[in-house]
């Protein structure tokens, strides 16, 4: 899902913008609608998304104005105007492109496909520098890539206290208190994560055995995690877990 912002003055032109994108780009949640620069401004910094369509003339400023008070543009811009001298300074702040008023669907159309493809080479390159990064560092400072709805995050691999599945999805529970669902079966995480000192205790559970706190042998076994979690030892798996345990 790409994070996405509509500010736009105008109600009407905000509700057509949204119901063409919702009806051709399944793929974008809008996270935040509104109205002019302060707002849009505060809902930018908020959310941080990846793109932002951006009325140009708005009742407190210009949409230039806008971006003046932001440090980094790190998101794609695809400005909205009535007035065709604009689209030059538009370029000039690197704009994927621009929508004339009355906002057409093909033109619509053509400028939220250039911007999925923009924001894909980033994602790709993103993950690419942290291979790259990976491959240099020791197996204590790796860094996981796990897509989440809206984003990729790099986690730390000594911050990921457990794993649990969940059908086809796999929550991960982090030091930091945070729960992060993607969409990936637990299987394949164990296939990363197993030199990693990660061991699959349970069908539904793959835990890291630095975040035990401790092993209880009651109730058929069962461990305690450093985030007060408690989490069940299956029968068939208790003898390579115990192995594992005795190797610390």
């Amino acid at each position: 899902m790409i994070k996405t912002i509509l500010v736009e003055d105008e109600q009407h032109n905000r509700e057509l913008l949204e119901r063409l994108l919702s009806q051709n780009f399944p793929n974008l949640n809008i996270v935040h609608k509104g109205s002019n620069v302060a707002d849009g401004l505060q809902a930018i910094q908020y959310h941080q998304p990846e793109l932002v369509f951006l009325d140009i003339e708005m009742p407190d400023g210009n949409a230039f104005d806008l971006l003046s008070k932001i440090a980094h543009i790190n998101f794609e811009i695809i400005f909205i105007t009535a007035y065709d001298h604009y689209a030059l300074q538009a370029i000039r702040f690197c704009a994927i492109d621009y929508l004339l008023k009355p906002i057409k669907v093909e033109e619509l159309i053509k400028a939220v496909q250039k911007v999925q493809h923009n924001i894909h080479l980033k994602w790709e390159n993103t993950r690419l520098k942290q291979l790259i990064q990976n491959i240099d560092k020791k197996a204590g400072d790796k860094r996981l890539a796990l897509p989440t709805a809206d984003k990729t995050e790099f986690i730390p691999i000594q911050e990921i206290i457990r794993c649990q599945g969940e059908n086809n999805y796999t929550a991960f529970h982090l030091s930091s208190g945070r729960r992060l669902l993607v969409s990936k079966t637990l299987k394949e995480f164990e296939e990363i994560l197993q030199d990693y000192d990660f061991v699959r205790v349970h069908q539904s559970h793959l835990v890291n055995l630095q975040m035990i706190q401790s092993y209880h042998k009651n109730q058929g076994g069962y461990l305690i995690m450093v985030d007060g979690s408690q989490i069940s030892i299956s029968r068939h798996r208790k003898d390579k877990v115990l192995h594992r345990l005795m190797e610390l």
